[in-house]
């Protein structure tokens, strides 16, 4: 098996010290009386600096690993973990993990990844990009980001501060049906929330970007502007009477609304009985112009993985096709519970991409007519067994395909069944700095509830 391994001058380890420890944990466990049993190793290393008003508030460096083991006795599972990679707690956890799953219950469920489903080719998704970033040159870029905020508009007169991160880890899993893999991957970002004050009311706003590599960031400065920038059009807010109207999300939390789906369709919640799209599958759940799919090999996609976290080889595929659903999000343990097969997402879903529309963020606008446009949302309230929707909401107000004024202090409400087929656009403006990747959602027919 092919692994994708940093150079050791990069500041992780050898990929081949975690293959040895999980080969080590494996034949421990197969001594010990598992029948079979998997095990994952992981290191990470990072930076994180916060700047407030100007001063440092954070600085932060971390380092962590871990050893994870889950041991099989016929149907009975037992699993346990540990940071300290001496062969005595590596032993002492396959010991802790027997000792569990001979006091378990046996599930016909429980069990490994069927073997001709394992990822056997690895494919090198370029996840890898280390940051050489010093603590004096992360003060200095956050300082900037948050200056430039400070700078762009005299109304912006606190801060929650500026943060730069840089993080790279490696990890390696593998289990008794001869598979082991392993890679490296990196994340980096930079973010500004500031507040402004007009002298009647006061608001806060942030921006951020994030990425695999940190020549892809955005400029420290622009986010510092950006985030003034939203903070500032927010002043003069006002509140909305009750009424029914369309509502377009904006890039970033049409993420989440799509989430909400994600969410609906996992097999835990399906075979549950705990999701309002139970037995959904091969119906249409959204309009026939909707196209969502899992696009798992995206090179430095912030969700990619070549294999899934029971090594199962992820691969492209259709969750909604013309609007119907085509796919559940299945892991092994769910897949059998619902007489199905895994759909290789242990672990989660790898690069989410709804299919964008033909308009632009200010065209949704132009179309909408009069709305509401969506820039924050807050609480969580989202029954998922029955799909009601309810979240307190900011933005701005759209008659004549025009932004009016801001809104804040409102409540939008629904039920996400409706929601789904209320699309009435989907945007081309796709962000993806996430592991959904989506632009702008235009949904008629909400509640919009204020004073």
């Amino acid at each position: 098996m092919s692994n994708l391994a940093p150079k050791r001058d990069a500041g992780l380890p050898d990929i081949e010290q975690l293959n040895t420890m999980v080969r080590e944990v494996l034949s421990l466990a197969k001594q010990r009386g598992a029948t079979a049993a998997e095990a994952s190793v992981s290191y990470g290393e990072g930076l994180s600096v916060s700047v407030r008003m100007g001063e440092v508030e954070t600085l932060e460096f971390n380092r962590d690993r871990g050893m994870g083991v889950t041991v099989y006795i016929g149907q009975s599972k037992g699993s346990a973990s540990t940071s300290d990679w001496s062969k005595a707690a590596l032993t002492e956890s396959v010991d802790a993990a027997c000792s569990i799953a001979r006091y378990t219950s046996k599930d016909e469920f429980a069990g490994l990844a069927d073997t001709d489903i394992l990822a056997r080719n690895i494919p090198d998704l370029d996840l890898y990009h280390p940051w050489d970033l010093q603590a004096e040159q992360a003060i200095q870029m956050a300082s900037a980001c948050e200056q430039a905020a400070r700078d762009e508009d005299k109304r912006i007169t606190n801060s929650d501060g500026a943060t730069v991160s840089t993080y790279q880890g490696l990890s390696v899993y593998g289990n008794s049906n001869d598979f082991i893999g392993g890679y490296a991957g990196s994340r980096h970002s930079i973010s500004c929330a500031v507040i402004a004050d007009d002298g009647e009311g006061m608001q806060r706003d942030y921006w951020y970007d994030v990425a695999r590599d940190s020549n892809q960031l955005l400029s420290a400065e622009s986010i510092g502007k950006t985030a003034a920038q939203r903070t500032v059009r927010r002043l003069n807010g006002k509140r909305l009477g009750t009424r029914n109207a369309a509502v377009l999300y904006v890039p970033e939390l049409a993420r989440g609304f799509i989430g909400h789906f994600s969410s609906a369709i996992r097999g835990s919640r399906l075979y549950r009985k705990s999701s309002f799209l139970l037995d959904k599958l091969d119906k249409q759940i959204f309009p026939d112009f909707a196209n969502i799919s899992e696009r798992p090999h995206i090179l430095q996609g912030l969700g990619s993985a070549p294999f899934d976290n029971e090594g199962v080889q992820t691969a492209d595929k259709d969750i909604i096709n013309d609007g119907i659903l085509s796919s559940y999000i299945l892991n092994s343990y769910s897949a059998r519970k619902l007489g199905m097969q895994t759909t290789g997402n242990a672990g989660g879903v790898h690069n989410m991409c709804v299919e964008p529309g033909q308009y632009n963020f200010e065209e949704l606008v132009k179309n909408m007519g009069t709305g509401l446009i969506v820039t924050e949302l807050m609480g969580q309230g989202i029954n998922y067994v029955t799909g009601d929707y309810s979240r307190g909401a900011s933005g701005f107000w759209v008659e004549g395909g025009e932004i009016q004024y801001p809104v804040d202090e409102i409540t939008i409400a629904g039920n996400l069944s409706d929601m789904f087929m209320n699309i009435q656009e989907l945007g081309n403006d796709v962000d993806a700095r996430g592991s959904i990747r989506c632009g702008s959602i235009l949904v008629d027919g909400m509640t919009v509830a204020g004073e």
